[in-house]
């Protein structure tokens, strides 16, 4: 399914809902059970067990007739809307072509779950509508939680072990997932699923909402916690706990995997047929190493998938961010790609031996998700094995990262040369700006060094000097491109013994001037 149609069945949802009668709606109820997190461990782990089932579609003939125009007829009654704690409503999404495969909701109360049994008296939906025709109990496609005044929701939870929240600015873009195995190999992608999911009261409306969730898979069953809350004007900080149950070894598994878009950017333009400057969700990679070296990699969209990986044991944090945030850089007032999320991702318990990798897809157009980012450990797992991984999530617009250091405010790519003198057509151009308190109140070029390191050759006309008018400092060198492989860049700004800047990680690909 493509970016758009998810994008917009998410939308959909939006649609005004007329009021209706709730009260037989909240008896709507399964047998009660006693509910804890280690109810759910016991679950995944006894799955785990198990041989993998696939969850049988049930009425997949009517839910095929559900496509984009009958789905988007249907919306759910706000009076059917279940709020646990005063000012977190919660609305679910319907079954249809596009989400077949149901999951359970179950409400929490008192350490006792009750399921949250289907009924197409939640929704608001033509009289003709092929969801009538839908049995009682068929289950949920997933579920957001709003906002008091139920205009907007701040969380979803839609398909596979898919999540979002629209950030500080209100404004949904990247989205993380539960987990990603085999991602960017030559075998198919295994996606996990949430296939249950448990609603638990907090304490008040400050503390958000925990929400408990069974994943299963052909390779992994797990069960998660994730204490969910929304800092209005803020973003969103949500405390995640895995444990995972495999059932076979994989070849590669990604810990808070985080999925993006990025078409083109100033330091790719060239790849944009579109009227728009810029076109991305994010715009780079950010980590902190053990060490405390902080690390930032532009993203690319190459011309064939490529897989980057960066040494990260015990990393601090790391995540995709749009730092770009300037309306004028992307000149659209309808999806707004200047407020679109950073997610950053910070361990409670050390990830351990590992890397951080940065899988970056072909793409034409903006309806496809391209970019993915996860941690990687060194020791992966075999049947049988048992996992378990702490990390906080935190959605606003720049990651919160310390202050002290000079950041990199933009990277831009030219063809390489003199001006006014004939240009090597195997020379890029890159131009690294940096930006930051480090750096305020230094006026002489000699008192900043540009630490430049290559894969392959040595930097050509290298220099680091002031932007004129501004509180940036701008590194520039040229790059000589010798046939499509990348050559890998390294650079950071010094003074005298002291680091001023974070580290500016470029693949430079000959597809960014399209060089032969």
């Amino acid at each position: 399914m493509s970016r758009s149609v998810f994008i917009a069945l998410f939308f959909m949802a939006f649609v005004q809902s007329a009021y209706a009668k709730s009260s037989d709606l909240k008896n709507h109820r399964g047998d009660p059970e006693e509910f804890s997190f280690a109810t759910v461990i016991a679950k995944a782990r006894e799955l785990g067990t198990r041989p993998y089932e696939a969850q049988k579609v049930r009425s997949e003939d009517l839910l095929e007739e559900i496509d984009y125009d009958a789905h988007w007829k249907i919306s759910f009654r706000k009076s059917a809307t279940l709020e646990l704690v005063p000012g977190v409503p919660i609305q679910f999404f319907h079954l249809g072509r596009f989400f077949k495969q149901p999951v359970k909701l179950n409400e929490v109360a008192d350490g006792v779950s009750r399921e949250i049994l289907y009924s197409p008296d939640y929704f608001d939906m033509p009289h003709d509508s092929p969801a009538r025709k839908l049995p009682e109990n068929l289950g949920f496609a997933g579920f957001r939680v709003m906002r008091e005044d139920l205009k907007t929701d701040w969380v979803s939870f839609l398909g596979a072990s898919y999540f979002r929240t629209d950030g500080q600015s209100r404004q949904y873009g990247q989205s993380a997932r539960g987990l990603a195995l085999n991602t960017g190999l030559s075998m198919p992608e295994e996606f996990p699923r949430f296939t249950e999911f448990w609603f638990v009261p907090s304490a008040s409306t400050d503390d958000g909402l925990v929400v408990y969730a069974l994943l299963d898979s052909p390779s992994v069953a797990g069960a998660y916690r994730m204490h969910m809350k929304n800092e209005e004007g803020s973003g969103q900080v949500m405390d995640v706990t895995s444990h995972l149950f495999f059932r076979k070894s994989v070849e590669r598994l990604g810990i808070a995997p985080l999925t993006s878009m990025y078409w083109y950017s100033e330091s790719n333009r060239l790849k944009g047929r579109d009227w728009r400057p810029e076109v991305h969700d994010t715009d780079g990679l950010a980590m902190i190493s053990q060490s405390g070296e902080m690390i930032w990699r532009p993203l690319n969209n190459p011309s064939e998938v490529r897989t980057s990986t960066f040494r990260a044991d015990n990393v601090r944090g790391f995540g995709l961010a749009q730092r770009d945030r300037e309306f004028e850089n992307f000149q659209d007032d309808g999806v707004f790609y200047d407020r679109r999320p950073s997610v950053w991702i910070e361990p409670d318990e050390p990830f351990g031996k590992g890397v951080v990798q940065l899988v970056e897809i072909p793409t034409d157009d903006e309806i496809y998700d391209n970019i993915v980012a996860y941690f990687l450990p060194d020791e992966l797992p075999k049947a049988g094995d048992e996992r378990t991984f702490s990390y906080q999530m935190t959605w606003r617009d720049q990651h919160p990262l310390p202050q002290s250091g000079a950041r990199v405010f933009a990277t831009r790519i030219g063809q390489g040369g003199i001006p006014g003198q004939p240009r090597p057509k195997d020379q890029m151009k890159v131009v690294v700006e940096f930006q930051g308190k480090s750096l305020n109140g230094i006026k002489k070029k000699d008192e900043v060094e540009a630490v430049v390191e290559l894969s392959k050759g040595e930097p050509i006309n290298l220099f680091v000097q002031p932007v004129v008018g501004t509180d940036r400092w701008r590194l520039t060198f040229d790059v000589k491109i010798d046939g499509r492989d990348p050559v890998e860049a390294r650079a950071f700004l010094k003074g005298g013994d002291d680091v001023l800047s974070e580290t500016w990680l470029g693949q430079l690909i000959a597809e960014h001037l399209e060089l032969e």
